[in-house]
């Protein structure tokens, strides 16, 4: 069975000084956006996985094939699968990519092991932060570590251009850097340089941005050109570098994907109410 599992956009991002586990509590506002790899998983005589499109790791070390494992770990009866994603989302951009195939392949995984929702959803924090929210999807705050989320009305009206630097970000190193410049709280974006959809949860900001920008400082230099190329505000999702701008229509988003210049992929995106589905018109 195929599915498509959308890219995430932290709309908002405050970040808590590291507790006694060493981990930084958070609180996002997170959004699932039409940005999307697919992934097919099939019976088999013997385990198969291939990946295609953009560079990801084609081994167990994949989130998607550890998803499977996961799957097969508490199945009843597990059995040989082949698993085949394309990629379209950036990997390390901060848009969720590993972490969206990872809930997809446990979705798809637990349909064809008959594993019920309930043990799907407790295996998905142990892949990763992100996945709890991306087997959710749609709109959420997500709190803790990733695996209190809080879904919200589904929002529409806007478009989002996302672009990504041709560089890349390390998640460790950013909350190494906050931590080590005092954990600083971004002022964010508030009032009309947001969709009147988003201003009951201004202001929007990213408390990773100074550590982001203080890591690579090229960063600072993409944002100010955005601003400059796309006349607004323009907001970093995770620890980036993927940095994006809110516009009323999807021809003025694309024409702002298309201005961003030398990217790792650039495209006008809109809030989608799911982490991942079965495409339309697919048989289960």
């Amino acid at each position: 069975m195929p599915a498509e599992a959308f890219a995430k956009v932290n709309l908002s991002l405050r970040v808590r000084p590291a507790d006694a586990t060493g981990r930084h509590p958070l609180r996002s506002l997170a959004q699932s956006v039409d940005w999307a790899d697919r992934l097919a998983l099939a019976a088999a005589e013997e385990d198969a996985f291939t990946v295609a499109g953009l560079q990801a790791p084609p081994d167990e070390s994949n989130l998607a094939w550890r998803a499977v494992e996961a799957v097969r770990g508490v199945a009843a009866r597990p059995a040989p699968v082949s698993l085949s994603l394309h990629k379209s989302i950036p990997m390390a951009a901060g848009l969720g990519g590993g972490s969206a195939d990872a809930a997809a392949a446990l979705a798809l995984a637990a349909d064809r092991f008959g594993i019920a929702d309930r043990v799907r959803d407790s295996l998905a924090p142990g892949l990763g932060a992100d996945v709890p929210f991306c087997l959710v999807g749609g709109t959420a705050w997500v709190e803790g570590y990733g695996e209190r989320i809080e879904s919200l009305p589904a929002l529409e009206g806007f478009w989002l251009a996302v672009a990504v630097p041709p560089f890349e970000v390390s998640t460790a190193a950013a909350y190494r850097r906050w931590d080590d410049l005092g954990g600083p709280q971004d002022a964010g974006v508030a009032g009309r340089d947001l969709p009147p959809e988003l201003r009951p949860h201004e202001p929007l900001a990213n408390d990773l941005w100074p550590a982001a920008r203080s890591l690579v400082p090229e960063l600072g230099d993409w944002a100010a050109d955005l601003r400059h190329r796309w006349g607004r505000a323009v907001l970093l999702t995770g620890s980036g570098p993927a940095l994006f701008a809110f516009f009323p229509s999807a021809s003025e988003a694309g024409e702002a994907a298309a201005a961003a210049g030398q990217t790792r992929g650039a495209r006008a995106c809109r809030p989608v109410p799911q982490g991942w589905q079965v495409p339309s018109g697919t048989l289960p």
